[in-house]
């Protein structure tokens, strides 16, 4: 059985994916953490208002 881990342990096929997956869920959890900071604030509705206005102000 021992060979069987050393054979697992061994092995770094796969190690590239493995480091990609796990930065991607790092990035989520960092996404999700400011989406719910973000939605108990006021910051993203003032923030979308002022483009807004800038945009609409441009435009005429």
């Amino acid at each position: 059985m021992l060979w069987l881990w050393k054979w697992f342990a061994l092995r770094e096929e796969g190690q590239g994916t493995v480091e990609y997956v796990l930065v991607i869920l790092a990035a989520a959890a960092i996404a999700l953490s400011l989406i719910q900071w973000a939605s108990h604030t006021s910051l993203l509705p003032g923030l979308f208002g002022t483009v807004l206005k800038k945009v609409i102000g441009l435009a005429k």
